[in-house]
């Protein structure tokens, strides 16, 4: 399973919250994934520290998904500047050195969207939702059905992290997960968004 979090703010009020999580998510993508010797800023040997780093400056605890089922390590993570505030970034690399990277951002305005979507920007296919305040998005110079398959290989895990993760927000007694993951997982696809 896989999450991302998109910080926003300063967009446009005439851009939803979901028109620039997909094409900020395929910008970092593209500008840390072809890095040979600074990909992220804190490695992977210091998992712990970049976890406890990015869950600071986010509000939030992160957990990175674990995708070396589907053949992607953690290579690391790094803190992003977004619209409204901090952005996470993880990356992950298979042994052929493809990259993708999960990106987390705080959204700054209450939306009632929760969909899963993907678009394609520049190249590089992004498979997004937005869920309360956060938006998540990875990305990666893969085929749609690929990245989706990796998205949702561990649907369980995934829900599991949403779940205790919206378990701690103050005032939170009851919890109901809308996620649509495990549909997604078997009906292979999510809407397209065209630009």
């Amino acid at each position: 399973g896989v999450v991302g979090y998109v910080v926003r703010g300063h967009a446009p009020t005439s851009t939803p919250p979901s028109a620039s999580l997909p094409r900020q998510a395929a910008l970092a993508h593209a500008v840390f994934s072809p890095e040979v010797r600074h990909p992220v800023e804190v490695g992977a040997a210091e998992e712990t520290h970049l976890v406890a780093w990015l869950s600071k400056r986010l509000g939030a605890e992160l957990k990175p998904p674990r995708l070396a089922a589907q053949g992607f390590e953690l290579v690391g993570g790094r803190l992003l500047p977004g619209e409204a505030g901090p952005v996470a970034q993880f990356m992950y690399q298979d042994a052929r050195g493809q990259r993708l990277t999960l990106y987390v951002q705080k959204d700054a305005q209450q939306s009632g969207e929760t969909a899963f979507r993907y678009a394609r920007e520049n190249g590089i296919g992004v498979f997004y939702w937005l869920d309360g305040r956060f938006g998540y998005a990875l990305s990666g110079e893969m085929e749609k059905p690929d990245l989706l398959r990796i998205a949702t290989a561990d649907a369980d895990s995934f829900e599991a992290l949403y779940m205790d993760h919206l378990a701690r927000l103050p005032h939170v007694q009851t919890l109901t997960s809308q996620l649509a993951m495990k549909t997604i997982k078997r009906a292979h696809d999510a809407p397209t968004v065209r630009a």
